[in-house]
């Protein structure tokens, strides 16, 4: 235990009950550095043996997409506002992301014991490692998608600058169910099964490959609330490949992020300490 200081600068302060919320935020933000390094450090391993590198975070999403629109489009021939691939690529490039945050950081604080048994630090930062070390290769795909979306005529213009606060709502969402997920994993082994199954049925729940509109009357409400319809809604909305009731499901989006954050940080605060027992 590092010693305790009115002021620490280089430590932390531990005591017998769970730090005050604004003490625990605090140490949060003092370890924005630790959270930078190991995110980086963990991006460019995952992909410093691939001959492609990091263009495979980008790759992906696109190869998806790209086989989802001919199947789509020639077999299936789902009508949608915009380019059917800019469609798909708008909501693949978000549940990608989604998808590969909350399946790998929901095992995070167990997978980082090595760490988190030797020295201190916010147990709240390894989950949030995964998640930001994600979003390095989230960004340059943004990118794809205006370039596809002027390339294949899709709308680009003002809305256009959705894709900013989209990014954020997608990067909060998945900060949140890493956060809850990886603290409920840590005592219930049976959570990355769970996440496992679950994923495979919440794709097919979320309007990735179909427009919202299309969903049948009886299901709509169930998908709407989906806590990544909002979020994929919202990047087709910057294509203009929105549905018409898309700001219904951003708001159950938001009160999603709300939800997942408080019960986060009450569940980090309450057992940080003691995430490091049952490793």
């Amino acid at each position: 235990m590092l010693p305790a200081s009115d002021a620490p600068t280089t430590g932390f302060r531990l005591t017998a009950k769970p730090e005050p919320l604004r003490l625990y935020l605090a140490n949060l933000w003092r370890s924005r550095e630790l959270l930078r390094m190991l995110a980086r450090q963990e991006f460019f391993v995952k992909y410093r043996r691939e001959a492609f590198g990091f263009l495979w975070a980008v790759g992906l999403p696109l190869l998806q997409a790209i086989v989802l629109a001919v199947v789509f489009t020639k077999i299936v021939k789902i009508h949608t506002t915009t380019s059917y691939p800019v469609f798909v690529f708008a909501g693949m490039l978000p549940w990608t992301f989604f998808q590969t945050c909350v399946s790998s950081a929901s095992t995070a604080i167990v997978d980082g014991q090595g760490l988190a048994t030797k020295i201190y630090f916010p147990r709240a930062i390894l989950p949030l490692v995964t998640v930001q070390s994600s979003f390095y290769g989230f960004v340059p795909s943004i990118v794809i998608l205006v370039a596809m979306a002027l390339v294949l005529g899709a709308r680009v213009g003002v809305t256009t600058l959705y894709l900013i606060p989209a990014s954020a709502l997608i990067l909060l969402l998945s900060a949140g169910f890493a956060l809850v997920l990886s603290a409920l994993h840590v005592y219930f082994r049976d959570v990355r099964y769970i996440v496992s199954a679950a994923i495979f049925v919440w794709f097919y729940a979320t309007p990735v490959l179909y427009p919202l509109d299309l969903a049948p009357h009886f299901l709509r409400r169930a998908i709407e609330a989906n806590p990544a319809t909002g979020v994929v809604e919202l990047f087709r909305a910057s294509i203009g490949g929105a549905d018409k009731g898309w700001p219904t499901a951003i708001l159950v989006s938001l009160a999603w992020v709300v939800g997942l954050l408080t019960i986060a940080i009450t569940l980090h605060r309450r057992f940080d300490r003691l995430f490091v027992d049952p490793l």
